[in-house]
């Protein structure tokens, strides 16, 4: 059997199975630079005018808060990655910690918002594409454009695991260089008086901004999918997600600072804050952060497509999925079929869909998520859940952190309307109906 295995795997001829099939080709700094890769998204482009907006000259400890509260999710994403280390993401480590049910919820749930997620993106990368060229504002050349991109992007991931951590490592390198010189160069010329740390804003105005910071957060939850294709699981998981949200954290209060300080009032209005921030510096950095965004948002669909078929992969090596999900390509070690899957579902939805309606929804369930996980951090850590490797450990024990995190998140679902609830609540009830179908007949065929 081993021997036919290994013909398999030498002629190319045959599927494999398995975490076992994948290849452990990343490392801490491409792992890294894949959660830096998918934070750093679209948001960033377009939250500055967003919360200058809401909060005034306060706005940069909106960003400080965010920091507060997202910090003790990465700490128990952290702690429960290093435990359980196989490919799924949040739906290992729910699963692992509270069992499958559990663990199918989670990671449907999570693969919903970055289905969304994408097709949002892709729409937007297609508006701005369209202000460039106007004949893509057009029905058919716009599908077209966005059919070309998500092609690109299959073509990327599908042959080998290291082509396409290259391709990412290289996306946010491209994205976050000018970034950084935005807000390293910007800072020796802000005007101090637009930038009020000292000036706390109102909680309904903070609460209501959280969401958004949220957003503009997210993402490690993602790019730790493939955490069986993570070398030493156990040290870098920690190492890499713990100093990629630093980065972010530091990057994106620079930004608000820089956006404040060099366009005053003129933030609140501004359609593209962060090109016309730079354009206030030296004016043909404006199209170079226009051409920024749009790399940024193609990194963000490289990083999403890439994680998330390895979340399809993980549903259908379980069984929640057909088998085809679970195959790995013998020639490139890649889930193909996932891949395609979540490329083509994302496409439809960018061609048809409005990710205005489903950020609103994917906001709340990433926190429930977000919520999930740090619980299961507390269990996997009061069990002693363990993989190789030495663990990471919550400072404080196994549940202060995790108490933290949970409370933090239950204080921006509580700013929800209650249509978005309602939203949410027919979303679960719809994904238990399809964990009750799926079992009905794995039970079935065991049965038989």
């Amino acid at each position: 059997m081993n021997d036919a295995v290994s013909a398999a795997a030498r002629t190319g001829s045959e599927p494999l199975h398995g975490d076992a099939a994948l290849v452990r080709a990343l490392g801490p700094f491409q792992l890294g630079a894949s959660i830096v890769n998918i934070i750093v998204g679209a948001g960033i482009f377009m939250l500055p005018a967003l919360l200058y907006g809401r909060l005034g000259a306060g706005a940069p400890l909106v960003f400080v808060a965010g920091a507060l509260a997202i910090v003790p999710i990465a700490l128990c994403f952290a702690a429960v990655g290093s435990r359980a280390a196989a490919t799924g993401g949040p739906y290992t480590f729910v699963g692992a910690a509270f069992g499958p049910f559990a663990g199918f919820l989670a990671g449907a749930l999570m693969w919903v918002c970055n289905t969304a997620s994408s097709a949002g993106v892709a729409a937007a990368l297609a508006e701005q594409a369209g202000n460039a060229w106007a004949a893509l504002r057009e029905p058919l050349p716009r599908a077209a454009f966005v059919a070309a991109v998500y092609a690109a992007l299959f073509a990327l991931n599908a042959f080998g695991v290291r082509l396409g951590a290259r391709a990412i490592v290289l996306l946010a390198t491209l994205k976050l260089a000018p970034l950084f010189l935005l807000a390293g160069v910007g800072l020796a010329f802000v005007d101090w008086n637009q930038v009020g740390f000292g000036a706390w804003p109102s909680w309904s105005a903070l609460g209501s901004s959280m969401v958004l910071v949220v957003f503009a957060y997210s993402g490690m939850e993602t790019a730790l999918v493939p955490t069986g294709e993570v070398r030493d699981p156990a040290r870098h998981v920690p190492r890499a997600t713990l100093s990629a949200i630093v980065l972010v954290v530091l990057l994106y209060i620079g930004i608000q600072v820089a956006c404040q300080g060099l366009l005053g009032a003129r933030l609140a209005g501004s359609g593209a804050p962060v090109a016309d921030a730079a354009g206030a510096l030296w004016a043909p950095a404006h199209g170079v952060l226009l051409a920024t965004a749009a790399v940024s948002m193609a990194g963000f669909l490289m990083g999403n497509l890439f994680s998330s078929s390895r979340l399809l992969f993980a549903l259908g090596r379980d069984g929640y999925l057909p088998a085809a999900f679970g195959r790995v390509d013998a020639r490139h070690h890649v889930p193909r079929t996932a891949l395609l899957a979540h490329a083509g579902i994302a496409l439809a939805l960018a061609l048809i869909g409005n990710f205005e309606t489903l950020a609103l929804i994917s906001g709340g369930a990433i926190c429930l998520l977000f919520a999930a996980v740090a619980v299961a951090a507390w269990r996997a850590q009061a069990r002693d859940l363990r993989g190789p490797g030495e663990p990471f450990r919550l400072p404080g024990g196994a549940w202060p952190m995790p108490l933290l995190a949970v409370a933090v998140m239950a204080a921006i679902l509580a700013t929800m309307s209650a249509a978005q609830w309602l939203a949410i609540a027919v979303s679960l009830l719809a994904l238990v109906a399809v964990y009750a179908v799926l079992a009905l007949r794995r039970r079935g065929a065991a049965g038989g």
